[in-house]
């Protein structure tokens, strides 16, 4: 073997060696923010997100330690709505158990923050972040940042008059969450994948256009979806029509316009935002079939008809779980599946629309063949 090709495997696998370690952090980030939602939805659906009735970003991460500190925290959430008009009589263990699903979720996001921080030092140090990376880092981490002070602002709209959170800034709320899930997992993909897949040749442009084109409109679809189940959790519509496919003995219910402008409708009128929902789940499902069908095609890479797989499968899995979580009256552990199940299908459509996008279509030089291949053989 030549010096120059010696030279560049060693190179090759140099830079493999940097790309997983910076791909293992962001994976595990990525974790941590799906594990973070989840934690949000845990935490509205057992209604405890209103049992920290102060945010202190700074000192906020420590619990109570003693008896007086946990009365003190209790007598705090006595002078508020949500504990005078639902829950007078509350024992402190009960206090205890929505302190604790609040604090959670809170102290794992502050986590979040270190686990993004910490090691940005020496990646720079050794070189492994360049410009492009550390700006999109620095944009994860303004949104998280954003993201804890919309929860604040959330919070803020029970502790008034009425003992629950404005829908729309629950909703808010999950959108910022998936905008930083969805940024931070396509870090990952270009960074796990820098060289896009290559298809094959009998794969014209336009065809691949048209795929890349589908594929982002049914991403759209399912954050949209995702919205309206939003709005479907801060209205607690998932406790009213409680069957399938009809809503009150209708495919079309009656109601659907009852409140004045129309548009409030499509945000406050549970009936109009539960058949939202539903319209939307649909929706969502066919096209992921259509999409999923556009990628068996023989002339697709083996990769790309995996992900539209994945993405037909998710889809379908989460209908299902959206039907059984109405017809049982959300029960909390099928509600999370359901929620789940949003930012899997999430993933995966974002990663068909990563595969589908334009790639080499010539063969790679022998030199860089042989590094890739040791690389993968070193993995």
């Amino acid at each position: 073997m030549s010096e120059a090709v010696s030279t560049e495997l060693r190179d090759q696998r140099g830079l493999q060696r940097q790309d997983r370690a910076v791909v293992v952090w962001l994976v595990l980030l990525l974790v941590m923010v799906f594990a973070m939602i989840l934690l949000g939805g845990v935490t509205r659906l057992n209604n405890a997100g209103l049992s920290m009735v102060e945010w202190q970003p700074v000192t906020g991460w420590l619990p109570p330690f003693d008896a007086r500190d946990w009365q003190i925290a209790f007598e705090k959430y006595q002078q508020y709505p949500e504990y005078q008009h639902l829950n007078v009589g509350m024992t402190l263990t009960e206090f205890k158990f929505i302190f604790w699903l609040e604090f959670g979720h809170r102290l794992w996001g502050r986590l979040i923050g270190v686990v993004l921080l910490l090691p940005i030092p020496y990646f720079l140090w050794r070189g492994w972040i360049g410009r492009v990376l550390m700006s999109r880092l620095v944009l994860l981490f303004l949104l998280g940042a954003a993201q804890g002070v919309m929860g604040w602002y959330m919070v803020m709209s029970g502790l008034a008059d009425e003992p629950d959170v404005s829908p729309y800034r629950l909703t808010a709320h999950l959108a910022l969450g998936l905008l930083i899930y969805g940024l931070l997992l396509r870090i990952i993909l270009r960074r796990a994948r820098a060289v896009p897949n290559a298809l094959s040749t009998g794969l014209s442009d336009s065809w691949r256009q048209r795929s890349r084109m589908a594929t982002g409109g049914l991403l759209m679809m399912v954050f949209l979806t995702a919205l309206a189940g939003g709005f479907v959790a801060g209205l607690d519509a998932g406790f009213t029509y409680n069957t399938f496919p009809q809503m009150d003995g209708h495919l079309i219910p009656e109601g659907l316009w009852e409140f004045e402008p129309w548009w409030r409708n499509l945000f406050e009128n549970i009936t109009t935002v539960q058949f939202d929902h539903r319209v939307l789940a649909m929706t969502t499902a066919a096209t992921a079939v259509a999409v999923w069908l556009a990628t068996r095609g023989s002339h697709m890479a083996s990769v790309v008809r995996l992900a539209g797989s994945c993405v037909l499968l998710a889809a379908l899995a989460q209908v299902g779980l959206g039907i059984a979580t109405l017809l049982l009256v959300v029960p909390v552990a099928l509600a999370v599946l359901h929620q789940a199940g949003a930012l899997i299908l999430f993933a995966s459509v974002l990663w068909l629309f990563h595969e589908l996008r334009p790639g080499p279509e010539t063969v790679v030089s022998e030199p860089a063949a042989v590094a890739a291949g040791v690389g993968a053989a070193s993995a």
